[in-house]
């Protein structure tokens, strides 16, 4: 899997992966990182997520990477946030959209920061992001085949220090479909994760994915500390 391979899903609007609503599993289990108001949190092949915003209403500053860079472009117009855009001082390929909530939007005194990186993740370092105090992997790792997986756990676990895990999987028979997403179980994401975390099963259930609306799905939300 490329990167023309993303850069097409975005120019023929097949950007399914892009859910209308929160994702009620990141709404019902986020006290579970036990975060302090301000905190940062890394959503790595972020697209145009709306949980996002949903993260930055609860007070925390979001740090974001996606590869195309027309989803960070509508992210932040389709928020009414108007970002300031920086270039990566060594790397031309990268860039840094950087804006903030409305404080009319969050409802509360002070408004908190998205930034979202253009950008290969295997590019960027924890100097470019900077401190992580939790990550958020909701359509990352089941976005990527399994020869790549061990590599990105590797570089989220390099770029966040070790930062704690809320993360979803989805679990189908992967015979029955081709990804993206891919199907992961716990056996596998104990391979990916398991030197280095504690894996937490927080809840499961039925899921759908929008290719195959027949086929049957289990999505798991899981605690990495």
């Amino acid at each position: 899997m490329n990167p023309e391979f993303w850069h097409k899903r975005w120019q023929e609007k097949r950007t399914g992966f892009n859910q209308s609503a929160v994702n009620p599993l990141l709404t019902e289990y986020i006290d579970h990182l036990d975060l302090a108001a301000g905190s940062r949190i890394f959503v790595p092949l972020c697209g145009k997520s709306i949980d996002m915003v949903w993260l930055a209403a609860q007070g925390y500053d979001v740090v974001g990477v996606e590869l195309v860079e027309t989803a960070v472009q509508e992210f932040f117009a389709e928020q009414n946030i108007q970002p300031t855009i920086s270039q990566h001082k060594e790397n031309p390929d990268i860039k840094c959209y950087q804006g903030q909530l409305k404080n009319e939007v969050l409802g509360q005194p002070s408004a908190q920061t998205i930034t979202l990186w253009v950008a290969d993740i295997f590019a960027l370092t924890a100097t470019d992001i900077g401190t992580i105090d939790a990550v958020y992997d909701k359509a990352a790792l089941i976005a990527l085949p399994a020869d790549m997986r061990p590599d990105y756990s590797e570089q989220i676990r390099k770029v966040s220090d070790n930062a704690p895990q809320l993360l979803i999987t989805l679990d189908y028979d992967q015979s029955k479909k081709e990804g993206p997403p891919f199907s992961i179980n716990g056996e596998q994401l104990q391979q990916y994760y398991g030197s280095h975390y504690q894996l937490c099963e927080l809840a499961s259930e039925p899921a759908s994915i929008g290719s195959a609306p027949d086929l049957k799905v289990t999505e798991h939300i899981w605690l990495l500390k």
